[in-house]
């Protein structure tokens, strides 16, 4: 995970919203992300979909299975369905998104009859630092906007 806050870190200085991933298979990390999309001009730049097409050009195939994924942020909608898409095994987030979540939050798909791939998962790890990065980053973006 401190890889993954390190990433989101890297989004925040390039002007993005600080949220980091990792891929990990065999206790190894074989795809990283952060956050993109302002400055790749897609919505879908998110630092999950980002690892996880990382991932799968390296392991050569879109099902990503026994892998585990670190990420800053409790995953949205779509970063979910890519998730179970790809088989992930095992999800490890930091921050809990009690508006956007869609892990355990504003929606439980992890726990959805309708996906065919169940995804274990643990939310909460390193949460203060996660939850930190993103606070400062909106309380800073409030602060320039007000002196616009």
């Amino acid at each position: 995970m401190c890889h993954a806050i390190r990433l989101a870190q890297r989004a925040e200085q390039q002007g993005e919203v600080p949220v980091g991933a990792i891929l990990v298979k065999d206790n190894q990390c074989i795809a990283e992300g952060w956050n993109l999309p302002i400055q790749q001009h897609d919505p879908t730049a998110h630092a999950e979909i980002i690892a996880l097409r990382q991932a799968g050009t390296v392991l050569e195939n879109y099902r990503l299975i026994d892998t585990t994924l670190y990420v800053t942020l409790e995953p949205c909608v779509m970063c979910m369905g890519a998730i179970a898409h790809a088989r992930i095994n095992r999800l490890v987030f930091g921050a809990f998104d009690i508006k956007r979540g869609a892990v355990c939050n504003a929606l439980s798909l992890s726990d959805t009859s309708f996906l065919n791939h169940k995804i274990d998962w643990r939310g909460g790890v390193l949460e203060g630092i996660c939850a930190d990065l993103l606070l400062e980053f909106f309380r800073a973006k409030r602060k320039n906007n007000l002196k616009d």
